[in-house]
This record gives C-alpha cells, structure tokens and sequence, in this order.
C-alpha cells in the first residue's frame, strides 16, 4: 500500500513526505510567519525545496533551508539565479524549469503547470540594489507544481492562481490523486473557485490552504465542503489546521 503524508505548515507551506522517505517542502514560509509554529531551525531534514513564485510567503525560507539541509532548490529560472546569491550552484544543486517544463530529482518528478498571478519578485530577492521607491522586480512566472512519486501517487499544488478551464487538462494529464488549492478569495482564487477547480482537478481528497485570519483571507470551508460535495462528489476536501498532517494511501499492483 503506497502512503504519503502532507503537512499543511501554514499559509502555503507544505511538507511531503512519501513512503520512500524524502522530506519534500514546497514554498516553505516559516520564519516570520504568523501561522506557522515550525522555523528554519527546526528543519533538520530536506531533500527538495521547491518554490513556485517570487513573493515572499513563498520563496520565504526556501534558500535558507537548502543551505542548512543540503537540499536541492527547484524553481522558475529567475529564482534559480537568486538562489546564487544564497550559495546554491545553477543546474548543480539549484534545478531551474519553467511552465511546461519536467525535472527529475531524487527519483521525483516535477512538472512546473501555469498559473495565474500577479509576477513579480519581493525586494530582498533582487540579484541587485533595488530602484529608488521599486518594489516591483521581474519574476520568471508564477507556476502550480506537479508531483509524481516513485510509489504512484500524484500531488498537484495549484499555488496561487485564479481559476483557469486548463486544469481540467492538467488533470487530465497527471491524473492526481492529492490537489492543494487557495480559497483566500483575495490575491488568489476563493471558495466558489475554489470548489470548481475542484471538479475541473476531480482528485480523491482537495486540500485547502492560503487563508485564514492571520493573513487577513477568511474563508467559509464548510461552504466549500458543500460545494464540492455538489460539483465533485467523490472528492473529500480535508481541511487542516496548521501543523497538521492527513496520510494518503492508496492500493497498487505489479505484472511480472
């Protein structure tokens, strides 16, 4: 029985963790982040660190984390070149795609999808001095992640976006069994997209995240519940606090 267990750290921060044994964070926000009790030193074990855009509730701790862990960076080419300015090596251990693109890390494999957001990269990202009154810095593009593991399972974090028809092909594609999504229904998508998305992904179980009071993104789930139940019935829509973790397992079979 193949498992994986997914921890919702805070905000957008996720942790994955298949049977196989990687520790895998995606757009690890911690230091700083008011809904996440986990900080960089915490973090004693990381094996790919994946960043889907340049705001910084989502590169937040990435490049911190590889220096400390070891752990290869994946993101868009920009972020890649950034990650140069925090000790990482382009194409060594800082692994760049775009959307469209496919790497392979550790026997992962990691499909960058698009994603609609606003592109741009915080300030302390700059690989240089930061205009006079800039705040604005080009990022290479904003990306869901798809992530295939070596036991079957398929993860599909959406990351911050706004609803698109397209993901009904991305499902299509990748056919995955786990789909993370924001319903903050501010600087993403809310509930109402949130729960077609859904049914557009058709996964087993929909994990919500990129809301909550502390970042200002309330957000009714227990509507979201209802919808789904409506749109995607054979979808459950698990809902975790902060910290909390949900174990996926799913049946396999071998032809020899």
């Amino acid at each position: 029985m193949s498992s994986i267990k997914v921890t919702l750290l805070g905000h957008a921060s996720m942790l994955f963790e298949p049977d196989s044994g990687e520790k895998i964070y995606l757009d690890p926000w911690l230091d700083g982040n008011p809904t996440c009790n986990l900080s960089v030193a915490d973090v004693d074990q990381a094996d790919i660190v994946i960043a889907t855009h340049g705001h910084n509730d989502h590169i937040g701790d990435s490049y911190a984390i590889c220096q400390k862990t070891g752990a290869t960076f994946v993101g868009n080419y920009e972020l890649c070149l950034v990650a140069g300015k925090n000790g990482l090596t382009l194409g060594e251990n800082a692994i760049p795609f775009n959307p469209g693109g496919t790497v392979i890390v550790g026997g992962v494999k990691i499909t960058a999808t698009q994603a609609f957001h606003s592109l741009s990269m915080s300030p302390n990202q700059s690989l240089g001095a930061s205009p006079e009154n800039g705040y604005y810095h080009p990022d290479g593009a904003v990306c869901g992640v798809v992530l295939q593991f070596a036991n079957g399972i398929t993860v599909y974090d959406t990351s911050d976006t706004a609803l698109f028809s397209d993901m009904q092909l991305i499902s299509q594609m990748y056919g995955p069994q786990i789909a993370i999504l924001p319903v903050g229904g501010k600087f993403t998508m809310g509930i109402r997209e949130g729960a077609r998305a859904t049914s557009f992904i058709r996964p087993d179980i929909v994990i919500p995240n990129h809301y909550g009071e502390a970042t200002g993104q309330p957000a009714d789930i227990d509507a979201l519940k209802q919808a789904v139940t409506l749109l995607s019935p054979n979808t459950h829509v698990v809902e975790l606090a902060p910290g909390r973790s949900v174990t996926y397992s799913t049946s396999s079979y071998e032809v020899s």
